[in-house]
C-alpha cells in the first residue's frame, strides 16, 4: 500500500510536468534536490523512490559535503542525465556560505570550494539540468555573526550582500534562478540581535538589497523575469505566523516568485489541493514548493513543482480560468470558507499591528443625491429620487432637496477634506444635472461648472477623484421611457459617460460606471424599496441586471477604444457584497446556500464581467431549479449572445467592492413559488446574536467576513492581475444620542479597516484602497437623514448645514497619517520640515523717537483722505513666502487646569472666584486643547495654514515657576503639538509668556520681583532646549502692556494689583529686562544650531486724530502710541530707553505731584545697551482703532492712563462687536502699520492677533466677521503693494472660540465653533473658516477674473442718455396753473421731508429750458429722458380741462431738444399723480386707471409725432410700496401695508397694459415710437453664497420686486409663482379665506402679457439677502417677501445710505434679465451715484462709479449676449430727491440751493461721461492713441480764463473779490496820500524832494 500511495504521488508530480494542457505545460516545471548524505553514499539511480531511512531534511549539500568527496567526476553527470530523462528541469543546490567565505570577506575565498561548486554547476548545465542555487541555508556563519554583532542591523545586510555580490560575479553564468535564504527559522535564531523584529528587518533588507543589486548588476539583459534567472527567498508554510511571517510583505516588490514548502498526508487528496490553493492563489507571483513532503514517503530527489495554475487573457487583463488545468475539486467559496472555518474566535479577531503597502490609497466617499442637495438649481432635471421624495415615500416625509447643500459648499467639503488628508475622494455625477432630460440633447452648463470647479480643487488639495458615473438617480425623463427595463437607455448611457470622458477625463483617472447595481436591480425593480418602486423581482430585476451589464461593458469598451490612450485611465465598477457564512457549518447544504447568496449578489454582476462574459452557472442552475419546480416560470434570466459574452468579459480595470455586513445563511428547505430573492435562491438569511447591531436593521458588525469576501474575490475573480478597490465600508448611528462622539464608528474603522489589512498581509490579497463611507452625514434614501454614515456630523436643522468632524473623522484621519497600524514607535521625532522662516538679521540702530515723533507724517498723508480714496477696495496678493496662520493661547484653549501634575496659574486662582469672570466661567476646561492634539491639527491643517502660533503654559511644564520641578506630562503634550505641525509643514510660533503666571510665583511678588528675570529665563532655557530643535520662531512676552497696567495698574486682570501710577511702570521695567535676558540666552547659546528668531508682541490700537487739522492733536495721538507701544518697542527698536515723550510727561507729572523723582524707572547705561536690539523681528496684535485728542488731565491720583494726557473715544458709526471698545476700523490698520514702517525703520513684521468678537452662542454663518477679516486684510495688502511695508505675515484671532478673559465664553473670536455645553468640546468650522482658508489659498485677495477691466465698444447706434423727472427738477409748483400733485402735498406737510426741502423751486428748470439743453450738448448725449408733470398738463388729472402754458413747456423742450439733435424719451408718469385723484383714492382706485389711459392719449396726440420712445411708469414698485406700503413717499399711506401696495401694483400692471394698447393700436402705425415701462431692481446676492436658504432669498428677492411687474408683462401676464404662493400661504395662515395678492381675470392676463417693446431698467446697487421669517400675524409687503438685507463692508458707500457701489451686481442684473425674460431689448433708464456735500468738484468717486458700472454693461453685452440697447445716466443735475430732499445729490451738475439764482457748474465727470459718449465703450490703450480721447482740451471743472491763468469758477471768483479789496484799498490809499500830500505842501512848499519820498 506504501508503495502504491509513492508512486500516485510521484505520477502526480510529473504528469503535472508533462502537462494535461499546452499552456499549463509551458508553466510548469520540476526540480529535483539537494541530495541527502545518505543517497550521496549509495546513489541508487536505477530507483526513484528513498528508503525510509532516507527521508528528512539532512542534506549533503547544506554542509558543503558535495565538495569533500570526489564524486562530482563519475557519478553525478550520470545522476543529472538520468533526472533529465524522467522529465525534471531544474536542480536545487545549497551554497555554503561559511567554506566559501570562511572569513566573510569576498576578497578572501576559499578558492577550491570555489572551483568545486563551479565545476558543480557546469556538470548540470551540461545535463541540460538548470541550476537553482540558494545563498544561504540555516545558520548564519559564525564569523558573519561576530562581525555583525553589536552593529545596526545594515551590518548583517553589508555582509550577506557582499557574499552574494561575489557569488553572482562567479557562478552568475551558470545559475538559472537564485534564492537567497532557506530555512528562515534557522536564519532568523541565528542572527545577533535581540529583538524578533529587530531580525526580521536585517534579513529582509538583506534580501532586497541583493535582488537590487542582482537586478542592476547581473541579471541577462533583454529578458522578462522569470524568463531566467529569478530571485526570491524561500520559506517553509509551516513557518507563515507571527512576526516571521511578515518578511513576506515588505519585500514582496523585491521578489520574482514565490518558494514554499509544503507537507501533505498521502492518504487525503483534497489536503493537498487545498494547501496547494491557499498559496497559490494569494499573491503576485509564481509558487516554487520547494521540499513537497508526503507524511510517510519522499520522492526521489525531494521533487518540486514550479508551476501557474492559471493563464492571463491579455485582451482584458484579467484572470480566467483555464478549464484544462483546473486542480482544485473545490469551488473558490469552499476552499476559502474552510481556509478560515478552523480559526479560532481568538485567532480571527486578533490584531494585526502593521502598515498597508507603500502607495495604498485612502479615501473617503459620497453620493450626488445623498448630498448635494440643490435639487431644481440652475437648470438640473428631476431625478426619480426627487419623484421618490416628493411623493412621500421617505421618512418624515424628507427630501433630498437641499440635503448638505453640496452643491454650493464645495469650499466647505474640500475644507473636511483637507482636514482628514484623504489621498481619494469617490464622489459621484448627477445625470440629470449634467442632461436634464437624460440625454445631451440639453446640457446644464451650470451642473458642468460645479463638478469641473470640485475636481480641479480637490487635485489642487492633492486628492484624486475617483468619479462615479451612475449612483442611482436616473433622470426622471428616461424613467418616463421605462428606464432601466428599456435598452435604449444603453446609447443615453453611453453618451453621457462619453460627455463626462471628454469633460473631465484630463483630470479624472478612475471612473466608475455603476455604483452598486444590486441594489438598483433589487431594491429599485425587485423589492421597490427604491425608485422607480417596480416589484418584480422575478423579471424586471434581472431585465435591469441585464441592461446595466450591457451599459458598463459598452462604456468601458468606449473609454478604452476612445479615450484610454490619451487619458490614461482605469474604468471599473463598484459591487456590493455582505460575507455570507453557513448558519450551520457542518452543513453541506448550508454551505451551498452560502454560495449561491453570493453568487446572486456578487456573481450576478462579477461573474459575467470578471471571469466569462455569463453569469455564474450556480446562479443559472439555481433559476433553472425553482423554474422547473413550479408551474409557471419564478424569474426569467436574460441570456446573452456569445458576442455579447466575448463584449462583456474583461471590462474592469479594477474590482470596486462595498461591504458592510455578514449574514449567516441557511438552505430553505420549504421554498414556495412566489418571486422572492430568497424563494428564487434558495436561501435564508439570519445574524448571529452576537454580532453587535448599528442603527441600521440590515448591517451588523462582522469584521471578519471582510477578510473572507476580500480572500474569496480574489480567488474566484481577479487573482494577482485585477487590484481590488474597497469603495465603500462604513455604519451607520442613530439621529440621537451624542452624534459627535461616535465611538461605534470608531470601533468599526478600527476592526474593519484592521481585516483589509490582514487580507493582504496575511493572505495576499491585492487591495489598492479604502474608502470610508461618507464623508459627512446625508440622505440616506427611504430613511431620509434618521441614519447617519458620515465622518462629519451635519445638522440638517441648521439652513447653514454646519458639519462637524466626529470622533471617527479624526479617528480616520490618523488611520491615514500613520497608513495603518504601525507597531508603537519609541522614537518620537520626525524629520524636521522646511519652513519659509525669517532670516534673523540685526535691526538697524534707531536714534530716540522726536516729540512728536516722525511718524507724524503718516497722519499727514493719510488723514486728508477722501472715503473714497480710503475704502477703495483694492486687489492684490503677497509675495509666495508669506506666513498666513491663526493664534490661540494656552489658558484660552487647553484646559486641563488641573491635570497630569499642572500647577495652578494665576488665572486659575482668579477665575475660581466667584463674581470675577462673566457667567463664572472658568477656563478648567476651556477647548479642552490639552486632549485633544489630533482635533486641533486636523482644523489647523484643513484651514491650510502656514503657521500655528499658540503660548505655553509656564505652569504646566514648571508646576511651582521653577526647574526644580519639571512636568513630563505637560512637557509631552507640547512635543505632541510640536511634532503634529511639523509633520503637517505648519510652522510653530511659539509664545513663552501668554499672561498665565504659576501662582507659585504671583505669591513671591510676580513681575514686581525681579528675581522673576531669573525665574523666566530658566523656563524660557529649557523651552529652548526642549523644543528648539523644531520651534523656530518665538515670542517671549504678549502683550506686555496688558500685563503691565490692566493686571498691575487697572487690576482688572489678575494678580488683581491696583497702583495705577507706579506699579505698571515697575513691572514693565522687569518685563522688559526678562525679555532681553530671555533673548541673549538664545541668541548666545541656541541661536547657532537652532537657527531661529526671537521677539516679544505688544497690542497696538490704531491712533486717529480728533482733528487731523490740530498739531496738539497729532501729538496726542503720537503720545498715545507712544505710551501704549512704544513703552516696550521703543527701548527694543530703537535706544534701550523709553520714549522721550514718556520720560518727559511721566518725569514732570511725578515733579508736579511733589515726588522726589519720576515714577518712571530708569535704565543704566548697561541696561540699555543690553536691552537694545533684542528682537528679530516686529510683531504685534491689533483689533480696533480709537479716536484721540489732547486733554489736560488730573495729577491725583496718579496713573499711566493720566500720564498721556490724552482722551480717547470712537465713532459711532464705525461697526460694533462683542465688546464695546472693539469697534471694526480696518483703515486704522494701514495707518498702523506705516507708523511702524516709519518709526521704527520698516522691520520685517508680522501681525499675530487680529481679529472680532461676536455675542452669540452660535454663528457658524459668521457674516460679520467675513466682513471684519475682507476688509482688514485687504488694508494689510494695501499696506504691502503701495505703501512698502515690510509686511511678512498675518495670522487671524482665533482658532477657535474659547475662553475669552473676563467675558468667559460669550464673545466669539474663533473661526471654529466650539460647543462648550458639550463634553466633547466639538468643533464645527465657521463660513469665516471657509473665507479665510480661501484667503489662504489665494494668498491674498486676486482681482476676480470677472472683475477685470474690458476694453471695447458698444454697439453702433447705441443711445447715450442722461434722466431727471418733472417733480425734482421743474419747480414752477403753481405756475402758469399747474394743478397740486401728490409731492406738493407731501413736502408741504411737516416732517416728510429732509430740511423741510420742497419741489416748490427744485432746479427751476420749468423757466430754463436752453441752460438745461447746453448741459445736455456738453455731455453729448444722444437722448435725454425727463417725465411729464401729469398736473402740470391736466390740473385735475382728467380731461376736463388741459392746461396749455404746461403742455406748450413740453412742447418748448423737445423742439430744443430736436434742434440740438437730442431725442427725448419721456416718462408719462414719474411718481407725481395729481392730488385731485389721490383725493379719489389715487391709484388704489381703478378708475385711476382710465384717468391714466386718457392722460396718455392727450400727450400720444400733441406730443407722439416728436416723440419717439415712450415710458409709461416709472418704478411702480416705489409707487407701491413707498408710496402705498411705508407711507415713506408720496402719498404717504402706511396703513395698510398688507394690501394696499399690492391693489396699487395691480393697478399699475393693468393701465400700462392700456396705454400699451392704445398706442400699439392707434399711435404706433403712425408715430412709430417705442413705448413701454421703467422696473426698478437691485441685484441681490445670497448673504452666504454657500447656503441654499440665502440663495432662495435672493431669488424671492428678486420675484418680489422686479418679478412684480416684470413677469406679468414679459412673461405670463401673471404674477410670479413666487409671490402667488407666498402671500397666499401667509393669507390663509391669518385666517383670511383668500389672497391678499389680487387675481387677473383670464382675459386681463392675456391683455397684460407682453405689452412691451423693451424692457426699461433703473438699478443703482446690490444687497445680501437672508430670509427673515416674520410673526404670521404680520400683514405687510416684506412679511410676506420674508427677506432681509445688508450689504458688505467692503463696498464703498456713497451719499446715499442705500446705494453701495456695486458695479459686479449691474451684469449680473442684465444677464438675468435676459435668462428670464428671454433676452429682451433693454434700456437701462437710470443708474448713478450720490454725494451729500460737493466740496470738490473733481468727484471721482462718481467718475469711478461710471467707469466700473459701464464697463460691466459693456461684458453683459460683449461677453453675455445680453441685448442692451442704450443707457441711462442718473442724473443731469442736483435736484430735489425726494425724502431726502437737497441731501443727496446726484448730477453731473453742480447746482446751489443756496443761491437764488440756482447756478449750475460742472463736476469732473461731466467731461468723464461724455468721453465714454464719444468713444462709444473703451477704447484699448494697447490699440493706440484713440481719436475719441482727443477731446478738446479744458481747465479744471467749470474753468474760466482770469489774467491769463485758468481758474475754477470758484477760485476766479475769489481771485475777483480779492482783486476788488486790493483795488478798494488802493484807492483809499491814494485818497489819504492825497489829502495828507494837500495838507503838506500848504505848510510848507520847501520841502525837499527827499522828504517827501520819505512821507
Amino acid at each position: 500500500m506504501e508503495l502504491i500511495c509513492k508512486t500516485v504521488v510521484f505520477f502526480l508530480l510529473i504528469s503535472l510536468s508533462l502537462g494535461i494542457d499546452g499552456q499549463f505545460a509551458q508553466n510548469f516545471i520540476a526540480i529535483a534536490g539537494p541530495l541527502p548524505i545518505e543517497l550521496v553514499n549509495r546513489l541508487y539511480l536505477h530507483d526513484q523512490v528513498l528508503a525510509k531511512e532516507d527521508q528528512g531534511p539532512a542534506v549533503a549539500e547544506a554542509h558543503g559535503y558535495l565538495c569533500q568527496q570526489d564524486i562530482v567526476a563519475s557519478e553525478l553527470p550520470q545522476y543529472f542525465s538520468h533526472l533529465r530523462e524522467i522529465g525534471v528541469t531544474h536542480y536545487k543546490v545549497f551554497l555554503p556560505w561559511a567554506r566559501i567565505l570562511p572569513k566573510g570577506d569576498a576578497r578572501k575565498p576559499d578558492e577550491a570550494q570555489v572551483q568545486c561548486y563551479q565545476k558543480l554547476l557546469e556538470t548540470l548545465v551540461a545535463a541540460d539540468l538548470r541550476g537553482v542555487v540558494v545563498l544561504h541555508h540555516q545558520s548564519v556563519p559564525g564569523a558573519v555573526a561576530a562581525q555583525a554583532m553589536g552593529w545596526k542591523a545594515t551590518t548583517f545586510a553589508d555582509l550577506f550582500v557582499e557574499y552574494a555580490e561575489f557569488s553572482f560575479r562567479v557562478f552568475g553564468d551558470l545559475v538559472d534562478v537564485w534564492l537567497t535564504f532557506s530555512d528562515l527559522p534557522e536564519v532568523l535564531k541565528s542572527l545577533p540581535y535581540d529583538d524578533p523584529q529587530y531580525r526580521a528587518w536585517a534579513l529582509a533588507a538583506a534580501h532586497q538589497r541583493a535582488y537590487t543589486i542582482y537586478h542592476e548588476k547581473y541579471a541577462p539583459a533583454g529578458k522578462e523575469n522569470g524568463e531566467r534567472d529569478c530571485f526570491y527567498m524561500t520559506f517553509s508554510q509551516t513557518f507563515c505566523d507571527g512576526i516571521k511571517c511578515q518578511l513576506i510583505h515588505p519585500i514582496s516588490d523585491s521578489v520574482d516568485f514565490l518558494s514554499l514548502s509544503l507537507q501533505y498526508g498521502c492518504g487525503n487528496k483534497t489536503d493537498f489541493y487545498k494547501k496547494l490553493n491557499e498559496f497559490q492563489l494569494t499573491g503576485k507571483h509564481t509558487v516554487l514548493l520547494s521540499n513537497v513532503f508526503a507524511s510517510s514517503v519522499a520522492l526521489v530527489s525531494t521533487l518540486e513543482v514550479l508551476t501557474s495554475f492559471w493563464f492571463v487573457s491579455s485582451k482584458t487583463n484579467a484572470l480566467q480560468e483555464n478549464p484544462g488545468a483546473a486542480l482544485a475539486p473545490r469551488s473558490s467559496y469552499e476552499t476559502v470558507w474552510e481556509m478560515f472555518a478552523e480559526q479560532s474566535e481568538l485567532e480571527r479577531d486578533s490584531f494585526l499591528e502593521d502598515v498597508f503597502p507603500s502607495g495604498f490609497l485612502w479615501g473617503t466617499s459620497t453620493g450626488a443625491f445623498n448630498i448635494e442637495g440643490a435639487w431644481a438649481e440652475d437648470g438640473k432635471g428631476e431625478s426619480i429620487w426627487d419623484q421618490f421624495g416628493h411623493t412621500g415615500h421617505v421618512y418624515m416625509n424628507q427630501t433630498a432637496d437641499v440635503a448638505c447643500d453640496s452643491y454650493y459648499k464645495t469650499s466647505y467639503d474640500i475644507y473636511l477634506l483637507r482636514g482628514l488628508h484623504p489621498q481619494m475622494y469617490k464622489f459621484s455625477v448627477s445625470w440629470p444635472r449634467i442632461f436634464p432630460a437624460g440625454t445631451n440633447d440639453t446640457i446644464n452648463s451650470k451642473g458642468v461648472d460645479y463638478y469641473s470647479e470640485l475636481i480641479n480643487r480637490l487635485l489642487e488639495t492633492n486628492i484624486e477623484p475617483m468619479v462615479t458615473l451612475f449612483h442611482w438617480d436616473l433622470p426622471q425623463a428616461l424613467q418616463v421611457l421605462g428606464g432601466w427595463q428599456n435598452d435604449s437607455i444603453i446609447d443615453a448611457f453611453v453618451n453621457y459617460a462619453d460627455f463626462c470622458f471628454s469633460t473631465f477625463g484630463d483630470r479624472v483617472k478612475f471612473w466608475i460606471t455603476f455604483h452598486e447595481p444590486w441594489v438598483i436591480s433589487y431594491a429599485g425593480y425587485g423589492t421597490g424599496e427604491h425608485p422607480p418602486r417596480i416589484t418584480d423581482p422575478g423579471v424586471a430585476s434581472f431585465k435591469v441586471a441585464h441592461t446595466i451589464l450591457k451599459a458598463h461593458a459598452k462604456v468601458w469598451h468606449l473609454y478604452n477604444d476612445k479615450y484610454r490612450s490619451q487619458q490614461l485611465g482605469k474604468v471599473g465598477l463598484v459591487l456590493n457584497s455582505d460575507w455570507a457564512e453557513p448558519k450551520t457549518p457542518t452543513n453541506s447544504e448550508d454551505v451551498r446556500a452560502s454560495e449561491r447568496y453570493l453568487q446572486f449578489m456578487l456573481g450576478w454582476f462579477a461573474h459575467p464581467i470578471f471571469v466569462n462574459g455569463d453569469y455564474p452557472d450556480i446562479l443559472k442552475a439555481q433559476i433553472q431549479e425553482v423554474n422547473q419546480q413550479c408551474s409557471t416560470a419564478v424569474a426569467q434570466l436574460p441570456l446573452f449572445t456569445e458576442e455579447e459574452k466575448s463584449w462583456v468579459k474583461g471590462t474592469a480595470d479594477f474590482f470596486g467592492l462595498s461591504h458592510y455586513t455578514s449574514h449567516l445563511v441557511s438552505a430553505v428547505s420549504n421554498g414556495t413559488c412566489t418571486p422572492d430573492y430568497k424563494n428564487i435562491g434558495n436561501f435564508s438569511l439570519h445574524v448571529d446574536p452576537s454580532w453587535p447591531q448599528t442603527a441600521s436593521s440590515w448591517i451588523h458588525v462582522v469584521p471578519w467576513g471582510l477578510r473572507r469576501l476580500l480572500k474569496f474575490v480574489s480567488q474566484e475573480y481577479t487573482g494577482t492581475q485585477i487590484p481590488i478597490y474597497i469603495a465603500g465600508n462604513g455604519m451607520p448611528t442613530e439621529d440621537a444620542g451624542d452624534l459627535i462622539n461616535d465611538t461605534l464608528r470608531v470601533d468599526y474603522f478600527h476592526r474593519y479597516i484592521n481585516e483589509a489589512l490582514k487580507a493582504i498581509k496575511l493572505d495576499g490579497v491585492d487591495v489598492r484602497s479604502y474608502m470610508a463611507r461618507s464623508l459627512i452625514d446625508g440622505f440616506e434614501g427611504p430613511v431620509g437623514y434618521s441614519l447617519k454614515f458620515g465622518l462629519h456630523h451635519v445638522n440638517f436643522e441648521d439652513s447653514n448645514r454646519p458639519r462637524t468632524p466626529k470622533a471617527s473623522a479624526y479617528f480616520y484621519s490618523s488611520i491615514i497619517e500613520k497608513n495603518g497600524f504601525p507597531p508603537e514607535v519609541l522614537d518620537r521625532f520626525t524629520t524636521p520640515a522646511v519652513f519659509d522662516l525669517p532670516v534673523p538679521s540685526k535691526l538697524p540702530n534707531l536714534p530716540a523717537s522726536e516729540v512728536p515723533s516722525k511718524a507724524k507724517v503718516v497722519w499727514q498723508k493719510f488723514s486728508s483722505q477722501t472715503d473714497f480714496e480710503r475704502d477703495t477696495y483694492f486687489y492684490g496678493t503677497f509675495p509666495k513666502d508669506f506666513s498666513w496662520g491663526v493664534s490661540s493661547s494656552a489658558y484660552q484653549i487647553e484646559g486641563g487646569w488641573d491635570a497630569d501634575g499642572k500647577g495652578p496659574s494665576i488665572w486659575d486662582n482668579f477665575t475660581h472666584v466667584p463674581g470675577n469672570i462673566n457667567n463664572n466661567d472658568t477656563g478648567d476646561i476651556a477647548c479642552d486643547s490639552y486632549n485633544k492634539v489630533e482635533e486641533d491639527i486636523y482644523l489647523l491643517r484643513a484651514l491650510g495654514v502656514k503657521n500655528y502660533r499658540f503660548s505655553l503654559s509656564w505652569p504646566r511644564i514648571f508646576p511651582s515657576g521653577r526647574n526644580n520641578s519639571i512636568n513630563s506630562h505637560g512637557v509631552d503634550y507640547y512635543n505632541r503639538l510640536i511634532d503634529g505641525l511639523v509633520a503637517n509643514n505648519i510652522t510653530p510660533i511659539v509664545t513663552l509668556y501668554h499672561w498665565d503666571l504659576p501662582q507659585a510665583l504671583q505669591d513671591i511678588g510676580g513681575w514686581e520681583n525681579s528675581e522673576l528675570i531669573d525665574l523666566f529665563d530658566s523656563f524660557a532655557d529649557f523651552c529652548f532646549q526642549t523644543f528648539g530643535d523644531r520651534v523656530k520662531f518665538w515670542i517671549t512676552l504678549n502683550e506686555p502692556q496688558v500685563v503691565a497696567w490692566v493686571g498691575y495698574g487697572a487690576g482688572t486682570f489678575p494678580p488683581n494689583v491696583n497702583d495705577p501710577g507706579n506699579a505698571p511702570y515697575r513691572v514693565a521695567h522687569i518685563l522688559l529686562k526678562a525679555h532681553a535676558r530671555v533673548y541673549h540666552t538664545y541668541d548666545d547659546k541656541y541661536r547657532a544650531s537652532q537657527g531661529g528668531v526671537i521677539t516679544l508682541c505688544p497690542n497696538i490700537d490704531w491712533a486717529e486724530p480728533k482733528t487731523p487739522s490740530d498739531p496738539r492733536d497729532i501729538e496726542a495721538a503720537d503720545r498715545h502710541l507712544q505710551f501704549l507701544v512704544g513703552w516696550f518697542t521703543h527701548p527694543i527698536f530703537k535706544n534701550g530707553d523709553y520714549p522721550e515723550v514718556m520720560k518727559w510727561k511721566v518725569g514732570n507729572r511725578s515733579e508736579l505731584q511733589n515726588l522726589p523723582s519720576s515714577r518712571l524707572p530708569v535704565f543704566t547705561a548697561e541696561e540699555r545697551e543690553y536691552i537694545r536690539g533684542t528682537a528679530d523681528v516686529f510683531c504685534f496684535n491689533t483689533y480696533t482703532s480709537k479716536i484721540v485728542t489732547h486733554a489736560t488731565t488730573q495729577l491725583s491720583p496718579s496713573s499711566y492712563e493720566y500720564d498721556q494726557e490724552v482722551l480717547t473715544s470712537v465713532d459711532s458709526s464705525w461697526p460694533s462687536s462683542a465688546l464695546s471698545d472693539h469697534r471694526a476700523v480696518a483703515w486704522g490698520l494701514r495707518r498702523l502699520l506705516n507708523w511702524i514702517k516709519e518709526e521704527y525703520g520698516n522691520p520685517p513684521i508680522y501681525i499675530i492677533e487680529n481679529g472680532v468678537g461676536i455675542k452669540t452662542t452660535s454663528d457658524v454663518d459668521d457674516n460679520t466677521r467675513i466682513f471684519y477679516y475682507k476688509t482688514y486684510i485687504d488694508e494689510t495688502l494695501k499696506a504691502y503693494n503701495l505703501d512698502n511695508v515690510n509686511l511678512r505675515g498675518y495670522n487671524a484671532w482665533s482658532f477657535m472660540d474659547s475662553f475669552e478673559w473676563l467675558n468667559g465664553y460669550d464673545p466669539r473670536f474663533g473661526l471654529h465653533q466650539v460647543d462648550f455645553g458639550n463634553p466633547n468640546r466639538p468643533r464645527t468650522p465657521k463660513r469665516s473658516a471657509v473665507y479665510y482658508a480661501e484667503i489662504i489659498r489665494n494668498n491674498g485677495i486676486p482681482l476676480p477674473k470677472e472683475d477685470e477691466f474690458l476694453y471695447g465698444e458698444f454697439p453702433k447706434n447705441f443711445w447715450w442718455s442722461v434722466a431727471t423727472s418733472a417733480y425734482q427738477i421743474e419747480g414752477g409748483w403753481r405756475a402758469d396753473g399747474k394743478g397740486l400733485s401728490i409731492w406738493d402735498q407731501f413736502s408741504h406737510t411737516p416732517w416728510k421731508i429732509s430740511n423741510g426741502d420742497t419741489g416748490d423751486v427744485a432746479c427751476d428748470s420749468y423757466h430754463r429750458i436752453e441752460e438745461d439743453v447746453e448741459m445736455l450738448k456738453s455731455l453729448k448725449v444722444s437722448h435725454y429722458r425727463f417725465s411729464i408733470s401729469w398736473s402740470r398738463v391736466l390740473p385735475d388729472g382728467t380731461t376736463r380741462y388741459v392746461n396749455e402754458m404746461g403742455l406748450n413747456y413740453y412742447e418748448r423742450l423737445i423742439d430744443a431738444l430736436l434742434a440740438a439733435n437730442i431725442m427725448p424719451q419721456v416718462t408719462i408718469y414719474h411718481w407725481d399723480l395729481p392730488q385731485a385723484l389721490q383725493n379719489v383714492g389715487g391709484w388704489e382706485n381703478d378708475t385711476t386707471v382710465q384717468r391714466f389711459k386718457e392722460y396718455a392719449e392727450l400727450l400720444f396726440q400733441r406730443l407722439g409725432d416728436k416723440v419717439k420712445f415712450w415710458i409709461t411708469f416709472n418704478e411702480p414698485y416705489n409707487t407701491a410700496y413707498f408710496g402705498y406700503g411705508l407711507g415713506t413717499a408720496a402719498p404717504g399711506i402706511s396703513i395698510r401695508p398688507g394690501r394696499a401696495p399690492y391693489v396699487v401694483g395691480h393697478n399699475l400692471i393693468k393701465a400700462h397694459a392700456e396705454v400699451w394698447h392704445l398706442y400699439n393700436d392707434t399711435y404706433r402705425a403712425k408715430q412709430g415710437g417705442l413705448i413701454s415701462i421703467t422696473i426698478n431692481s437691485d441685484w441681490a446676492e445670497p448673504r452666504n453664497p454657500y447656503n441654499q436658504d440665502d440663495i432662495s432669498a435672493a431669488r424671492q428677492f428678486l420675484q418680489f420686486l422686479l418679478g412684480w411687474f416684470a413677469h406679468p408683462i414679459f412673461k405670463t401676464g401673471d404674477y410670479n409663482e413666487v409671490m402667488k404662493t407666498k402671500i397666499r400661504e401667509r393669507s390663509l395662515a391669518q385666517g383670511l379665506n383668500q389672497s391678499r395678492l389680487p387675481e387677473f381675470t383670464e382675459s386681463e392676463k392675456q391683455r397684460i402679457k407682453g405689452t412691451y417693446d423693451y424692457f426699461g431698467l433703473n438699478h443703482y446697487t446690490t444687497v445680501l439677502t437672508y430670509n427673515l421669517n416674520y410673526p404670521a400675524g404680520f400683514l405687510s409687503y416684506d412679511s410676506d417677501r420674508g427677506v432681509a438685507t445688508v450689504t458688505d463692508r467692503s463696498w464703498l458707500s456713497s451719499g446715499s445710505f442705500w446705494l453701495k457701489v456695486t458695479p459686479f451686481g449691474f451684469r449680473k442684473l442684465l444677464r438675468w434679465i435676459k435668462e428670464e425674460y428671454n433676452n429682451p431689448p433693454i434700456y437701462v433708464t437710470e443708474n448713478g451715484v450720490s454725494e451729500t456735500e460737493t466740496s470738490d468738484f473733481n468727484d471721482t468717486w462718481r467718475t469711478h462709479y461710471y467707469r466700473s458700472y459701464i464697463n460691466e454693461a459693456l461684458k453683459a453685452v460683449v461677453l453675455d449676449g445680453v441685448d442692451l440697447r442704450g443707457y441711462t445716466a442718473w442724473t443731469l443735475m442736483d435736484n430735489f430727491e425726494w425724502a431726502v430732499g437737497f441731501d443727496d445729490k446726484f448730477g453731473f451738475y453742480h447746482v446751489n440751493f443756496t443761491d437764488p439764482d440756482l447756478p449750475r457748474r460742472p463736476k469732473a465727470s461731466v467731461r468723464y461721461y461724455s468721453q465714454i459718449i464719444t468713444c462709444n465703450g473703451f477704447p484699448d490703450p494697447a490699440a493706440g492713441p484713440h481719436p475719441c480721447l482727443d477731446l478738446e482740451p479744458e481747465g479744471p471743472a467749470d474753468s474760466v480764463r482770469f489774467l491769463g491763468l485758468d481758474l475754477t469758477s470758484d477760485r476766479a471768483e475769489i481771485a475777483l473779490y480779492v482783486l476788488f479789496a486790493l483795488s478798494g484799498v488802493g484807492a483809499l490809499a491814494l485818497a489819504l496820500f492825497a489829502y495828507r500830500y494837500g495838507k503838506l505842501s500848504k505848510r510848507s512848499r520847501k520841502r525837499s524832494h527827499m522828504e517827501l519820498s520819505k512821507l
